[in-house]
């Protein structure tokens, strides 16, 4: 391979959020969604000519920038997107609680599928309007999760905004096409506008995949929905805070614009700069990322799938893994494997408790570590 995928490059560095929470401790964090390998070559390369400039005012982004951002949405996923569609955001989270204050009133539901990242359900009580859960189905024989069709169709009815994660964050589906042209008509049948994180997209673990931007559907649904991207989960900087919205209806973007006035910062200029190099610079490293990442993968389902109680549905995207615990008779997952020396994300948090998220974008010698701990903790060797 070209790049190193086997140098845990964050331990280098004092103020990385993932392993400081366990300073001082034998845990290894596989918890938080950020990976521990170095980011691409060019990405540093470029920040650190920007930094040799000493000049670090306001900024707002560049000509290269946007054609960077418009050439991947065109190469990735032939996606025609015009330059003033672009609405730049400080980060993907930003996005959402903007979104719910620009999409209904307080009266007006937020409708999303659990479990989910947490601040789909934060944002909408932040915006003061009532969040509507619908659960997705679990998996069983050969079907993985799945939507509840008949449950999103009755919650719609009290709902003006749909929170859709797209790949889904925790429990790593692609969506197919018919899933999204169901999506699509529902929202089309109950006037919702679609708010899509698409921010895990370009981490499909499937060969040959490709995503689908749910905008790209119909010109219909394009002047409804609110699309949130950012390079920061696929090229590792998430530190550098750049994210934005594509918005092609001109009232929608407007709406979306005023709910940032006054509380939104300017984003930040080292992540317009690691942004262009990325969507510029970056397939080839993605590429390989994605081999190491459908590898670890599989360690995870061939070391902890149907071992003493586990389930793990095999993620499609994402450098997730979604782990079901309930029946492995441990009263708090995620505290039992730190309590073994492995750090992960508590199932509570995401709305469905028992279960934990593992997240192996790291070394693979950190992940075979992490792997035995948690087998030895459940009694396997």
């Amino acid at each position: 391979m070209r790049y190193d995928f086997t140098t845990p490059a964050v331990q280098a560095v004092a103020d990385n959020i993932k392993w400081n929470k366990y300073a001082g401790r034998d845990v290894l964090p596989l918890w938080v969604a950020d990976m521990d390998f170095a980011s691409p070559p060019e990405i540093t390369a470029a920040l650190q000519q920007r930094v040799a400039s000493a000049s670090f005012g306001y900024s707002e982004p560049t000509p290269g920038v946007i054609a960077a951002v418009l050439g991947a949405m065109w190469r990735d996923y032939g996606w025609t997107v015009a330059p003033e569609w672009l609405v730049p955001l400080p980060g993907l989270v930003a996005g959402l609680n903007i979104a719910c204050r620009a999409t209904g009133g307080a009266a007006d539901g937020v409708l999303s599928a659990t479990p989910i990242y947490p601040p789909f359900m934060s944002a909408p009580a932040f915006s003061g309007r009532p969040l509507l859960k619908v659960p997705l189905l679990e998996p069983t024989g050969d079907e993985g999760w799945r939507w509840d069709w008949a449950a999103l169709e009755r919650e719609a009815a009290g709902a003006r905004t749909l929170l859709l994660c797209h790949p889904h964050n925790p429990v790593g589906r692609v969506w197919t096409a018919d899933e999204l042209d169901r999506l699509a008509a529902i929202a089309l049948r109950h006037d919702l506008t679609v708010v899509s994180d698409e921010i895990h997209c370009d981490l499909l673990l499937e060969p040959g995949a490709r995503h689908t931007p749910l905008a790209t559907l119909s010109p219909v649904l394009a002047a409804r929905t609110i699309t949130l991207m950012a390079p920061s989960k696929t090229y590792n900087v998430a530190g550098l805070a750049c994210a934005f919205a594509i918005i092609a209806d001109a009232g929608l973007r407007h709406a979306f614009q005023r709910a940032m006035r006054g509380i939104v910062p300017h984003v930040n200029l080292l992540g317009y700069v690691a942004a262009e190099a990325a969507y510029r610079d970056g397939a080839t490293w993605r590429d390989e990322l994605i081999a190491v990442l459908r590898h670890n993968r599989d360690r995870v389902i061939e070391a902890l799938d149907g071992v003493a109680g586990l389930r793990v549905a095999p993620p499609e995207a994402t450098y997730l893994a979604w782990i079901d615990c309930r029946s492995a008779g441990i009263a708090s997952p995620q505290r039992f494997f730190e309590e073994a020396g492995v750090g992960l994300s508590d199932g509570a948090d995401f709305g469905l408790p028992g279960f934990v998220r593992l997240n192996f974008g790291c070394p693979e010698a950190t992940l075979t570590q992490a792997l035995a701990r948690m087998r030895k903790a459940l009694g396997v060797a």
